[in-house]
């Protein structure tokens, strides 16, 4: 099949190139041409396990870029908008990059497209640019719209298009919905067809849900805290419960990327912008602000003072397995550390990069324990693999002192303890002191 997919950002490049490796041809077009010069020599802007292989795969013989939108959509049958949709003030959708996508589509119709919004976008987004290509084709083109939601975890968004739970798709049009289908169809996986606006609302009711489930076992294990329980025996007795489950139960530093902050204060806004008010979202969005306050608390309690105290901080991206920096916890705890005295020594795997651009004043070490050393406390932020697999004998001489103090809950307490470090979990009960 010939597709085209407008916007090369995270969502539009992984959607691009898994479809030319399916076998279509596939043109990605973007209005950066020193971004689409870059992948046309084959260099991939972002961190994605799998991405690079595929792009070499497929580069030139089936994958193009291309900054040239005319050509590339009067030479498909598929045209997929995948824009950046940013958040705007009052965590309302910002569409205008939709907008300009749909007037540019719209202007180079030469016959028959389906015009996929793979962004997410507002409820009703699908009738908008039904009325923009309407409104700016230059002749009586057919065409239909159709909603195809995005489902892509940053770090495995190559095996969440390959292998997804499910493939949703909302149209006005069965045959065009039936016809989007199609291209999923090697796939062999469970294909929801529905309306426009109830695909557009599943996005957002899915993220919302993934997010209340975080801030609701956050909440869970500051309790813990207090009344000394711990967290994971907690979540691991209600994950047998198979109404509960254990997915996305995990307690530590809250949500952030670019999906989760971003969608739960869409749909808030998108209800207050239809006369509804949410009672449980805004909470949600605020005790994840809040979860970073009460890590600091933890660092206090390990340190009192922050001034002039050496912090090793391991992790910056907002997951592991991605240099996403989007709404990371780093991003806010690293200078609230810096503000109150303390020197700061940073390593990540992949992210450092990124994070030049927004953390200042630190020192970006190459490995962990360069960061480590002659550290007063080391806070792990983000659950990179090689941290789990940490030799702690080492760690123990290059240490000032022996403290830990984990957003991820990614040690145990006890071996800790054992190890000889003083260790603060969140949500681990009574902090291990040694």
């Amino acid at each position: 099949m010939r597709i085209t997919v407008v916007g090369t950002g995270y969502v539009g490049l992984v959607t691009g190139c898994c479809f030319a490796d399916l076998g279509n041809v596939v043109t990605c077009v973007d209005v950066n041409r020193k971004k689409v010069q870059e992948l046309q020599k084959g260099f991939i802007p972002i961190y994605e396990p799998g991405l690079e292989e595929i792009v070499k795969r497929n580069r030139n013989k089936r994958l193009y870029f291309t900054t040239d939108l005319a050509k590339a959509v009067q030479n498909s049958d598929f045209v997929f908008i995948a824009v950046n949709t940013p958040p705007g003030k009052n965590g309302e959708v910002d569409i205008t990059h939709v907008q300009e996508a749909a007037k540019g589509i719209a202007r180079n119709l030469n016959g028959y497209k389906i015009i996929i919004n793979k962004s997410t976008v507002p409820i009703g987004m699908g009738d908008i640019v039904t009325q923009i290509i309407q409104k700016h084709r230059t002749k009586k083109q057919s065409f239909d719209v159709v909603s195809n939601p995005e489902f892509l975890r940053e770090g495995s968004a190559v095996t969440d298009l390959f292998k997804p739970e499910r493939i949703v798709i909302g149209a006005t049009s069965r045959s065009a919905a039936q016809k989007v289908a199609e291209i999923y169809k090697p796939l062999h996986r469970p294909i929801l067809i529905t309306d426009l606006k109830s695909a557009e609302m599943i996005k957002y009711a899915s993220n919302a849900f993934l997010a209340t489930k975080i801030s609701f076992i956050n909440e869970i294990a500051n309790l813990c805290d207090q009344v000394g329980a711990d967290i994971t025996q907690v979540v691991k007795g209600m994950s047998y419960d198979s109404r509960i489950g254990g997915q996305f139960l995990n307690a530590g530093l809250g949500f952030g990327g670019s999906c989760f902050p971003k969608d739960v204060a869409g749909l808030v806004q998108i209800g207050k912008d239809h006369q509804f008010q949410f009672r449980l979202l805004p909470q949600v969005l605020e005790i994840n602000r809040d979860q970073r306050k009460h890590f600091l608390k933890k660092v206090h309690k390990a340190l009192g003072s922050l001034k002039g105290k050496t912090i090793a901080v391991w992790g910056l991206s907002f997951k592991p397995d991605t240099d996403d920096m989007r709404e990371a916890p780093s991003l806010t705890i690293v200078p609230e550390l810096t503000a109150q005295g303390a020197k700061v020594k940073v390593y990540d795997p992949v992210a450092m990069p990124q994070a030049k651009l927004f953390l200042k004043n630190v020192k970006y070490c190459k490995n962990a324990y360069e960061a480590a050393k002659s550290a007063d406390a080391v806070l792990v932020l983000t659950e990179w693999h090689e941290f789990i697999q940490i030799d702690f004998q080492k760690l123990k001489k290059l240490v000032r002192k022996t403290v830990i103090v984990d957003g991820r809950n990614i040690y145990d307490p006890t071996q800790m303890a054992e190890k000889g470090f003083s260790y603060y979990g969140m949500g681990r009960g009574k902090p291990f002191v040694f």
